[in-house]
């Protein structure tokens, strides 16, 4: 293992399978940190506080922005989101890898404050297959789903900005190639 910590910033349009990615990387490698973010949105019924995000009312977040709590912040799909700035310097202060789920404008800013960090971009293999998973899940309106896919279209324009991309074309693929990733740097930086 690396004696110094760095981030790991995973990001993605809606839909393309991060969060299952990410989870199974950190499943399969306890030693990793998750920052868990900030948002306004609902929660999702399969969602739990404190795991997938804390959920917090609109005046709450606004004030933790105000305050520089977050390093950064975006509105997402009409919801604020943001990566609190403790959890990070936490981790990276205990040589820990952090992995941060972001989304495409809140990884574009991280790499603005932190440079070094391991940016990874996972594009689904088509916006039809992006389409197909959204409505599959069942979690989103026919308004929401239309604007996500929307959001996608922009987002992939940036995804040459990112040092690594994995195509998440069959999940298993994806996730060891994003665990080799994390391996590879950490021999980079050791």
């Amino acid at each position: 293992m690396s004696n110094s910590g760095f981030l790991v910033v995973v990001t993605a349009p809606s839909g393309s399978g991060k969060t299952t990615i990410y989870r199974e990387v950190l499943r399969k490698n306890p030693e990793l940190v998750f920052s868990v973010s900030y948002t306004t949105r609902k929660r999702r019924p399969s969602e739990i506080h404190g795991r997938d995000y804390y959920f917090i009312d609109r005046k709450t977040f606004d004030r933790m922005a105000a305050d520089g709590k977050f390093i950064e912040w975006a509105v997402v799909h009409g919801e604020l989101k943001g990566t609190e700035r403790a959890q990070v310097e936490r981790c990276l202060m205990k040589m820990k890898v952090c992995i941060l789920d972001v989304d495409v404008q809140g990884a574009l800013n991280i790499m603005n404050e932190y440079p070094d960090a391991v940016t990874i971009f996972i594009e689904p293999p088509s916006i039809e297959e992006l389409e197909k998973r959204l409505r599959k899940r069942k979690t989103e309106s026919e308004e929401q789903i239309l604007v996500r896919l929307r959001d996608a279209e922009n987002e992939l324009a940036y995804r040459n900005r990112f040092k690594y991309i994995v195509v998440n074309d069959i999940a298993e693929n994806a996730i060891r190639k994003v665990e080799e990733i994390i391996t590879q740097e950490r021999k980079a930086r050791s």
